[in-house]
C-alpha cells in the first residue's frame, strides 16, 4: 500500500513539474458606444447630384435628389437674351433615363413640362422631342421619338455654386 501512495505522490509531483506557466491574456473589450473604426456609408438616404450646362451666354443649373429612384430637385435656365425660368423638378429614374416634370415660373406665369435626361458617367443629356399640351402640362408627344444627341449637355458641378444659382427670389 505504501508503494501505491509513494507512486501516486511521485506521479502528481511529476505532472505538476511538467506543467507550463501560462500567463492569462487580457481580453479586449469594446464599448458598444464607441464610434466604429471605418466610416459608415449611408446607402439608403437621398443622394444629391448637381449639374451645369453652358451654351454661349446661356446656362442651365440642375440639382437632383435621388431617393432610391424617386427624384426631386430644382432647375434654372439663365438666358442672356430671352426670359429665364426657375422651378421644381420631380419624377423618377428608369434605367439611365431621368423622367422629370419641370414646374417653373417664367414671364409671370407658372407652367409645367416634361423634361427627360439620359444620365451617363458624369453628364446629363437633355431629350429633344415634340410636345403636346395635356391640360396645361406639356408632355412628349411620343417618348420613342425623343433624341438626346442634340440636347443640352450638362456636366457635374459644385453643389454650392449650383445652389446659389437656384435660389428662388
Amino acid at each position: 500500500m505504501k508503494k501505491y501512495i509513494v507512486f501516486g505522490s511521485l506521479s502528481v509531483l511529476m505532472i505538476s513539474c511538467n506543467k507550463k506557466n501560462e500567463t492569462v491574456k487580457p481580453v479586449a473589450t469594446t464599448d458598444s458606444l464607441e464610434a466604429p473604426a471605418e466610416p459608415v456609408i449611408d446607402t439608403l438616404g437621398a443622394k444629391t447630384f448637381c449639374y451645369l450646362g453652358v451654351t454661349g451666354k446661356d446656362s442651365v443649373f440642375v440639382s437632383i435628389d435621388d431617393n432610391l429612384g424617386t427624384l426631386s430637385g430644382k432647375m434654372a435656365y439663365k438666358n442672356s437674351e430671352k426670359d429665364s425660368s426657375k422651378g421644381e423638378l420631380f419624377g423618377f429614374k428608369s434605367g439611365d433615363t431621368l423622367k422629370l416634370t419641370y414646374q417653373f415660373a417664367s414671364e409671370g406665369t407658372t407652367s409645367k413640362r416634361d423634361i427627360f435626361f439620359i444620365q451617363k458617367d458624369n453628364t446629363l443629356m437633355e431629350g429633344i422631342g415634340s410636345q403636346k399640351d395635356e391640360n396645361g402640362l406639356m408632355r412628349y408627344a411620343d417618348e420613342k421619338k425623343i433624341t438626346y444627341k442634340d440636347g443640352q449637355k450638362l456636366e457635374t458641378a459644385d453643389c454650392k455654386m449650383v445652389t446659389k444659382a437656384l435660389v428662388i427670389k
